[in-house]
């Protein structure tokens, strides 16, 4: 009989690509994952896994077996869920993370009424990238996520992940009050050619967004200034050092000197809770009904 412990090994395998970023997912060490996995070669009569340069990779035995541990997985989530349900407070820890001006400006008041409502609810938050937060997500270290996606570069998601919009908001340019274009009621990026820019670090979704929705004006981006907060690149923006993207969210709190322009055509930010398919328990339901409280209903997707 094939053991589920050793099947959440593989299925973590799968899921980050290696040895270690499985074992950081699991909290094991490394050596820890491959000794579940050699016991599950021999419970499945099969190779599993093979050399691959530096690494391994699943072999084709490896992958089909990776497949009925991804079900296994979630099948024992919904049982946990469903076991969960049958109590009538909601308690227990509730995990979550999200990027920084959403956790800064959605999160306070609904963490207040939601521990308020349910005092025994554990909630622990951290902030950061989505591309960061996602794989704590897929390997069962965070429970609810406030994502990103922005209109120049929607934001792919892997399988195995719910959304939900919570809110689509507007973004704009935030120039030096006294830039010659600052009074202006609209502009066109293009107008901008040349000027130098501050955004978040590469890889991030607001720097994949500023360079895309610059790459469609005809222009490569200058972006001198890689730093994470959004208040930051509004004190280098008060300065006359660069020119930022900012989304709705973050830009309060917003230094004396800058000026925020819209865009035209307009460039919009979609906020999204992301949760594991399988992962809705009753702490995170809560959670998202009070983050939706008084909104319409947008549906999970």
């Amino acid at each position: 009989m094939l053991n589920s412990d050793r099947l959440r090994a593989l299925d973590a395998v799968a899921r980050h690509g290696s040895l270690a970023r499985a074992a950081r997912a699991l909290h094991i060490t490394p050596s820890g994952v491959s000794q579940q996995l050699a016991k599950l070669e021999r419970e499945a009569g099969h190779t599993l896994l093979e050399p691959h340069g530096r690494s391994v990779r699943l072999t084709h035995a490896g992958r089909v077996l990776a497949e009925h541990a991804a079900r296994v997985q979630a099948s024992l989530a919904a049982a946990e869920a469903d076991l969960a349900d049958l109590g009538d407070e909601i308690l227990g820890p509730l995990r979550l993370g999200g990027v920084g001006s959403t956790v800064r400006t959605l999160l306070p008041d609904v963490l207040a009424a939601l521990t308020a409502a349910h005092p025994r609810l554990r909630v622990t938050v951290v902030d950061g990238e989505a591309v960061d937060l996602l794989p704590l997500l897929l390997g069962d270290a965070l429970d609810l996520l406030l994502i990103e996606s922005w209109h120049s570069r929607p934001m792919p998601l892997p399988g195995g992940v719910r959304v939900r919009t919570l809110t689509v908001e507007e973004v704009r340019v935030a120039l030096p009050a006294v830039h010659p274009l600052a009074d202006r009621p609209a502009l066109d990026l293009a107008e901008l050619a040349g000027a130098v820019w501050s955004s978040c670090p590469a890889g991030t979704e607001p720097y994949e967004a500023l360079v895309q929705a610059l790459r469609e004006r005809g222009m490569e981006p200058r972006i001198r200034y890689a730093v994470a907060e959004y208040a930051t690149q509004l004190a280098f923006v008060a300065r006359g050092l660069t020119a930022a993207l900012i989304p709705a969210m973050g830009q309060r709190p917003c230094p004396p000197g800058v000026a925020f322009v819209p865009v035209d055509p307009p460039l919009t930010r979609e906020v999204r809770a992301a949760w594991r398919a399988g992962g809705d328990s009753p702490s995170v339901r809560a959670c998202l009904a009070a983050l939706t409280a008084g909104e319409p209903e947008a549906g999970a997707r």
